[in-house]
């Protein structure tokens, strides 16, 4: 190795067989390295100097590198005060920290993450930009929950300097059937999955919220459908968002179809699941592996390509446009927070609107399916 730059506590020397910076220091009697990067990361001593300060700073602090100080152990104590109680995104959450945070960083010292290194690091994952935001939004929530519990100093969040290019760019075009399309589909599914698509692209409906639909939802007497819950990986959960809470006015024809479905229903009680599932003696709705498969199944045999379950969602979308809604009705009626996750066009609206829009989509879905 190159003759060590030194530092009061710890050194950066080269390595090069490797071409690579390492920051050695010694602790509790042991040596101990940490690797800054490669030579093309850090062309110069002085770039890699730089960022061996972080690790000088904490090495130079009265308290030396303890062990809630690391990625790791910041990590477990954010799952245990600040994940979030909705159990889809918790989940979620998790996956990122434990199959990318911890494994790459868990035995760094919190103080000592650097943007430029998470940015490479980024770079050179086999992951869609999207998923690499996703990522560095969890390291940046990381970091602010690390400054709200004391770990380190009230500063700019480092991660607001890591850039992830592209990430809005969506890598395929999400899909949405045309009614001809639809229409042939509905022909190739069984029940109860034909009344759950049609639920599904009359009112935009997430798998997840269509799944956890009971009967006490619907309201017969006013035509109406609450949204109030969510069920994922058989969790009952809440919606999404509050906007997601939101009541649906039920086209006629449309109620006509969920009536006879009640009635042929095995499960049909005020507090029984819409599509229970017979597998589970109506304790659980269908799962969403099951309505994947059959949905898959019709599809081949409609032969109207690939289509997934939120297929119906992008449908429901696409079809607000075809029948002339506007842009701040579709974003009242798709349930968006933010009008531009609808379309970045601002506006207002009143309920007769959504519920004219809303009976046209359903005109469009079950003039031809019944």
């Amino acid at each position: 190795m190159k003759r060590a730059a030194r530092f009061k506590t710890g050194s950066v020397v080269f390595d090069k067989r490797r071409k690579t910076w390492y920051f050695l220091w010694w602790q509790d009697g042991k040596r101990r390295s940490k690797l800054i990067g490669t030579l093309r990361e850090f062309p110069s001593k002085s770039s890699a100097q730089r960022t061996a300060q972080a690790f000088q700073t904490s090495l130079e602090s009265p308290n030396t590198i303890t062990e809630v100080e690391t990625i790791k152990a910041l990590v477990a104590r954010y799952k245990s005060e600040r994940l979030p109680s909705r159990k889809s995104t918790a989940r979620v959450y998790r996956s990122w920290l434990d199959n990318y945070v911890v494994p790459k960083w868990g035995e760094t010292p919190v103080a000592a993450v650097h943007p430029r290194e998470i940015e490479l690091w980024l770079k050179h994952l086999t992951l869609s930009q999207k998923s690499k935001s996703h990522v560095r939004n969890m390291f940046h929530l990381l970091l602010e929950f690390a400054m709200w519990c004391g770990v380190i100093e009230l500063a700019r969040n480092p991660i607001d300097l890591v850039v992830v290019k592209g990430a809005s760019k969506r890598v395929r075009s999400p899909r949405s059937l045309t009614v001809e399309q639809f229409r042939k589909l509905c022909e190739h599914l069984k029940e109860p999955f034909k009344t759950m698509a049609l639920v599904s692209v009359c009112f935009g409906l997430r798998i997840s919220e269509c799944l956890a639909l009971q009967w006490s939802d619907v309201d017969w007497l006013n035509a109406t459908l609450r949204i109030e819950r969510g069920i994922v990986e058989r969790n009952v959960d809440d919606v999404k968002t509050e906007n997601s809470r939101r009541p649906f006015k039920i086209a006629p024809e449309l109620l006509q179809t969920l009536k006879g479905w009640r009635l042929s229903a095995p499960f049909s009680a005020d507090g029984d699941w819409i599509f229970a599932s017979p597998l589970k003696a109506g304790r659980l709705p269908y799962s969403y592996t099951g309505v994947w498969r059959e949905l898959k199944r019709a599809a081949k045999e409609a032969k109207v390509g690939d289509l997934g379950t939120h297929a119906f969602r992008h449908t429901y979308r696409s079809w607000l446009d075809a029948v002339g809604t506007s842009v701040a009705v579709q974003q009242k009626l798709m349930r968006h927070s933010d009008i531009r996750t609808t379309m970045n066009i601002y506006g207002d609206v009143v309920t007769d609107e959504m519920a004219l829009a809303n009976d046209k989509v359903a005109e469009l879905a079950l003039k031809q399916v019944n």
